[in-house]
């Protein structure tokens, strides 16, 4: 992870803490290959590269930061990590149903409800939706 001395304990622990960390960067790195197929990409040129590498890495971004953000806080509003425009329209796709899904809007439920457009059946005793399912949605 570092070559950087570890003089005491406190260092030692600072370095574990940026190890721990890691794992983000590769969930982040699955979004973008598996989820928005990087490497799929057959684009003939550097800048059409460029353009896409920077669209799938804000949808990347978005994904990830959504579901860690609803594993860490579920009880938030959704406003604290979703544009209104964002919310209006789940809001919308809701409201379409026979029987709406979301009772109380939390940033939990939201992402059930993104969730469930990829088919996430949101049973009991479901883990709640990561990722991947979130990124089929």
């Amino acid at each position: 992870m570092t070559n950087l001395p570890v003089a005491d304990f406190a260092i030692a622990i600072e370095k574990l803490e940026w190890y721990a960390l890691c794992w983000k960067a590769e969930v982040f790195h699955k979004v973008m290959k598996s989820g928005c197929r990087a490497e799929e990409a057959r684009l003939e040129t550097a800048e059409r590269l460029a353009k896409f590498l920077a669209v799938i890495a804000m949808v990347s971004w978005r994904i990830f930061f959504l579901t860690m953000s609803a594993r860490a806080k579920p009880e938030v509003a959704p406003e604290t990590v979703l544009t209104p425009t964002e919310i209006a329209t789940l809001d919308a796709i809701d409201a379409a149903r026979a029987k709406p899904r979301i009772l109380r809007r939390t940033l939990a439920t939201i992402l059930l409800q993104i969730a469930m457009l990829g088919d996430f059946l949101a049973r009991n005793h479901d883990p709640p939706p990561g990722n991947m399912v979130v990124w089929r949605a």
